[in-house]
């Protein structure tokens, strides 16, 4: 019985982690750091860039397994995409904008504390793709 109990609660985690509403206005909001951080629960980069630079992490981002964009474009200069863990399906948010000829990224997690690292990884990717 309580082998039934916990893969009810296991089950109805997963499905609240994949099929919570996001709204897009509360991810979708400008980065006000300036240079680089690591964080708990994320991290933020920032890279001298330009417009075309914007668009080359677009095209990478949008590439990145489970991540599709939630808001914005190039043409607004900002972008937030949502990636979803493969497992559990956890959401993690990444805003990427070109402002005063940088490109400030931010990427954090929607649920828990720690995110072991995976946002500042995916960022990495970002940077890289922003140096070709």
């Amino acid at each position: 019985m309580l082998g039934w109990l916990l893969l009810i609660v296991v089950v109805g985690a997963m499905l609240y982690f994949r099929l919570a509403p996001t709204e897009p206005s509360k991810w979708h909001q400008p980065v006000e750091a300036t240079q680089n951080e690591d964080r708990e629960g994320g991290a933020i980069r920032v890279v001298e860039a330009d417009a075309a630079t914007l668009a080359r992490i677009d095209e990478t981002a949008r590439a990145l397994p489970r991540t599709t964009p939630v808001a914005g474009s190039v043409d607004d200069g900002r972008i937030t995409y949502m990636t979803r863990s493969f497992v559990f399906g956890f959401p993690d948010f990444t805003t990427v904008e070109l402002r005063d000829g940088e490109i400030r990224m931010h990427a954090r997690l929607r649920f828990g504390r720690s995110d072991f690292g995976v946002n500042r990884a995916r960022l990495e990717k970002l940077v890289a793709a922003a140096q070709r």
